[in-house]
């Protein structure tokens, strides 16, 4: 497993080590013990989720005010421009984003910590995104940040129109959303 710290230092590239042949692939989606010995973060996760989406879907910017979820994100079909907004008030990176390209191809996956926005696009005809999450969804305590915030200017890598939920149709921008202190 190889983990890279992106722009902002808290979200993480996780590349895992893949074990192929003729037959296929094998590799470990996630280990906690690896992955604490080279992040120092010790994770437990409570909850798995699974999405199937066509292309041009775009889901997000979601986050939970309170019990806010620590993902691990990986597309297990498909690929997805995936993004991350530091919502964390007191951090040097607030409001500040980063992306990855996440494939069934690359198995690359992202570590979103607990304080961002996190969000995805289509960028396949279809893609199954799955992720691990610390904390349980709370519906009560979700919020959604504007995907297209021109305060943000996230570069979503795609130039159709987003097909949105919505909720997302709905989202804040920054300058008015609830944040992390």
């Amino acid at each position: 497993m190889n983990i890279t710290p992106t722009a902002i230092p808290d979200v993480l590239l996780v590349e895992p080590q893949v074990f192929g042949d003729d037959r296929g692939f094998f590799f470990e989606s996630f280990n906690q013990q690896k992955f604490a010995d080279l992040t120092g973060l010790s994770l437990d996760f409570v909850q798995d989720n699974h999405s199937r989406s066509r292309r041009g879907v775009l889901r997000g910017l979601h986050y939970q005010i309170q019990q806010p979820q620590g993902k691990l994100v990986r597309a297990a079909v498909g690929e997805i421009l995936d993004v991350a907004v530091d919502l964390r008030r007191s951090s040097p990176t607030f409001g500040q984003w980063v992306s990855a390209r996440l494939s069934a191809e690359n198995k690359h996956q992202l570590w979103v910590p607990a304080g961002f926005a996190h969000g995805f696009v289509v960028l396949s005809e279809v893609a199954e995104v799955l992720y691990k999450a610390t904390a349980y969804y709370a519906p009560q305590h979700e919020r959604s940040l504007l995907w297209n915030d021109p305060d943000l200017d996230v570069d979503w890598q795609f130039e159709e129109e987003p097909l949105l939920s919505a909720k997302d149709l709905a989202g804040v921008p920054l300058q008015q959303t609830e944040v992390y202190d």
